[in-house]
C-alpha cells in the first residue's frame, strides 16, 4: 500500500509467472463474484490521486488483480516512503509484453474501442507480431447506448482470455467494472491511446525519454493544457512530505 493505494512490484522477468497465475487462478474460478481480480490496472500519478478518493475509481483499483505503476513519480515516492524498489513500465510496452506472453499460450484477445478503421489496422499489426494470438472479436467504441448490451453479449460469448478497452468507451476506464459481471472470465485492461499508437495514428514517447522520466514534456507539446498537472504533481509532493514527517 502506497498512499493508501495498492501499487503491485512486478520485475521484468517475473512478468510472465505473474500473468500466468492470475490467468490460471482466472480459469479455475466458478463463483458468483469471479468477476473480481480481473483487471490489469495502469496507474498513472493521477491515477494514484484519484484512487484516494472515495468512490468508484477507488473500488476498481482496490480490487483489480495487478496495478503497475507507469510513472517515474510513484516510483521515487515509493522508495522515498518505503525504501522499495518499484518497477514501472510504459503501457505500449507493458502490453507488448502481455501479448507475447499471451501467444506463447496461444490465448485470445477481444478489441473494444477507438474508430472502425483503426480498429481494423490495430487486429492486422496485432495478428502480424503475434500470429498465434487469436482476436476473437472486435468492436468500435463510438456506440449507441441501445447498442452496447448486444456488444456485452458478443464479449461473452467469445470469452477472450483478455480484453482490450480503449478510447471512446461511455465512462472511459470505469466501464470494466460497471460491466464485469456481464463480460466474462478473462483479464481486462484500459489504454486510451493504446489502439491509436497499434494502428500508427499517435505516436508514443520513445523508450529512452521514457526511461529519464521525460514523457510529461512529450505529451505537454501535444496538449499544452497539461500544464495545470503541475498542481497535482506539487499535491502529490506535499503528501510524501507530510506520510514521511508524521505516518508510522
Amino acid at each position: 500500500m502506497f498512499l493508501k493505494v495498492p501499487v503491485d512490484i512486478v520485475p521484468p522477468e517475473e512478468l510472465p509467472d505473474v500473468i500466468s497465475r492470475i490467468l490460471s487462478s482466472v480459469e479455475k474460478r466458478n463463483d458468483t463474484l469471479s468477476y473480481r481480480g480481473r483487471d490489469i490496472v495502469l496507474l498513472s500519478l493521477a491515477d494514484l490521486l484519484r484512487a484516494r478518493r472515495k468512490g468508484e475509481y477507488r473500488d476498481y483499483v482496490l480490487r483489480a488483480a495487478l496495478v503497475i505503476p507507469i510513472s517515474k513519480s510513484i516510483v521515487s515516492g515509493a522508495r522515498f516512503l518505503t525504501r522499495k524498489n518499484v518497477f514501472r513500465y510504459m503501457p505500449f510496452n507493458f502490453v507488448i509484453n502481455l501479448l507475447s506472453i499471451l501467444e506463447k499460450q496461444e490465448h485470445s484477445v477481444y478489441l473494444l474501442g477507438g474508430r472502425s478503421r483503426v480498429l481494423k489496422k490495430t487486429e492486422k499489426n496485432i495478428h502480424t507480431t503475434f500470429p498465434r494470438i487469436r482476436i476473437v472479436g472486435r468492436h468500435e467504441s463510438y456506440m449507441r447506448r441501445r447498442e452496447e448490451p448486444a456488444v456485452i453479449e458478443a464479449i461473452r460469448k467469445a470469452s477472450p482470455s483478455l480484453l482490450l478497452v480503449g478510447k471512446g468507451v461511455r465512462g472511459k476506464e470505469l466501464w470494466i467494472p460497471r460491466n464485469s459481471e456481464r463480460i466474462n472470465p478473462g483479464l481486462r485492461l484500459w489504454c486510451s491511446d493504446l489502439f491509436d499508437v497499434f494502428a500508427e495514428k499517435r505516436r508514443r514517447p520513445s523508450d529512452d525519454v521514457f526511461e529519464k522520466g521525460l514523457e510529461s514534456l512529450f505529451f505537454f507539446f501535444r496538449n499544452p493544457l497539461r500544464v495545470f498537472r503541475i498542481f497535482p504533481f506539487l499535491w502529490y509532493n506535499l503528501l510524501l512530505l507530510i506520510y514521511k514527517l508524521f505516518k508510522s
